[in-house]
């Protein structure tokens, strides 16, 4: 969602005008009007404060991303010694060698 389409949305939810909020904040309605059009964007600072004319505030917040990376499977590998890592990634690379497309269509690995 766009800092507009978050301003748009949250202005008609509680019934005010462009013209109202405009009034409000002590700018004009073209003003809102390209906010909410994402034609301009504002500065967090005046997302803010136009949120909070609205009675309402802005939270800003993280959240983990999910880059598909089983964290538990690096854990288990870390337990492994050198030897057994070297070992692990050896027997996984042979099989990475052995499904590719070209070890298929020359008779597989050397």
């Amino acid at each position: 969602m766009t800092p507009g389409e978050l301003l748009r949305d949250t202005r008609k939810r509680h019934g005010v005008s462009q013209q109202s909020l405009a009034t409000r904040a002590s700018t004009t309605q073209s003003a809102i009007s390209r906010i909410e059009g994402d034609r301009v964007s504002p500065s967090i600072e005046t997302l803010r404060d136009l949120l909070s004319l609205l009675g309402e505030d802005l939270t800003l917040g993280t959240e983990a991303r999910d880059w598909g990376i089983d964290s538990s499977l690096i854990r288990e590998r870390l337990r492994l010694t050198p030897a057994e890592r070297l070992d692990y990634g050896l027997a996984f690379a042979g099989q990475v060698i052995a499904n590719s497309p070209n070890a298929r269509r020359e008779g597989g690995p050397r």
